[in-house]
């Protein structure tokens, strides 16, 4: 586990958090918030639809929380018991102290939140870190996961390293710099208000995970059995989409791919794709 301050300052995570709590207050379904004690700290979840539905588990990106599925939850949650997760150690309402990628800490605090949730099965869901953390608990307890949704996940396919060193470059240049990173994560995709403030204030005051994500074996992927999706924008800037599903074709036997023209790394407001998958 990391130990040092996920935030720079204490005045810098309060901004964060105010944002992030404004966002809550417009949530646009009915829902609840649960808070989930795990060894690997208490986790955040915005549970929205009917309790009777099929569960989904859906997981933010790094730097982000669950406020990435504020738009997306409004198609989901007629249909499915929707859980977002703050993931710990990101800018959300999670445990702050940020355990590591490498053994199986992700993996058992995922299996520690299903069990608090009283979830036997679900489908399981992310984007970016998210989706790497969906395919870690997938490979762990396949059993566990009826249908695989991941997004421009990490993991598949060695990254494009030289993102990261652009991306802090850009960050120390203020406002110009900021709007650069906007506009290659989204692309041609509309974004908020709210979301365009909280890459401002992330970059300012948040300090994003370093070191690079594993990569999964062959072996591993082949543990993949239940049906999987995987989405992504053809000019993403940190994965080579095509190469991810190239890999993933070789040892997911179940698989549907969908990469979208013109779209970055924050391939967003795909629920139409997804509920087809899913059969909704």
């Amino acid at each position: 586990m990391e130990t040092k301050p996920i935030y720079k300052s204490t005045a810098g995570k309060e901004k964060i958090l105010a944002l992030y709590n404004k966002v809550l207050s417009q949530w646009p379904v009915p829902y609840e918030h649960i808070n989930i004690p795990t060894k690997h700290g208490d986790t955040f979840i915005i549970a929205s639809g009917d309790k009777t539905a099929p569960p989904m588990l859906l997981l933010h990106g790094s730097g982000s929380n669950s406020a990435t599925w504020a738009h997306d939850v409004i198609e989901y949650s007629k249909y499915l018991r929707v859980y977002a997760v703050d993931i710990p150690g990101e800018p959300g309402k999670s445990e702050p102290e940020r355990f590591s990628c490498t053994g199986s800490a992700f993996a058992e605090w995922l299996d520690e939140v299903l069990d608090g949730l009283n979830v036997d099965k679900a489908i399981l869901g992310g984007i970016s870190l998210g989706a790497w953390a969906s395919l870690k608990y997938t490979i762990f307890k396949p059993q566990r996961v009826n249908k695989l949704v991941i997004i421009c996940p990490s993991g598949i396919y060695p990254p494009r390293l030289f993102t990261v060193l652009r991306l802090i470059g850009w960050s120390m240049l203020g406002n110009l710099g900021h709007n650069r990173i906007k506009n290659l994560l989204f692309k041609n995709e509309p974004i908020t208000k709210d979301a365009k403030d909280f890459l401002k204030l992330t970059s300012k005051h948040f300090r994003f995970r370093s070191g690079s994500i594993p990569l999964f074996t062959d072996r591993e992927l082949q543990r993949l059995t239940m049906p999987v999706l995987f989405l992504a924008g053809e000019k993403d800037i940190f994965i080579y989409p095509y190469k991810v599903a190239e890999r993933l074709e070789k040892f997911v036997p179940n698989l549907t791919v969908n990469i979208f023209k013109g779209e970055g790394h924050a391939t967003i407001n795909k629920t139409s794709y997804v509920l087809s998958f899913l059969e909704l």
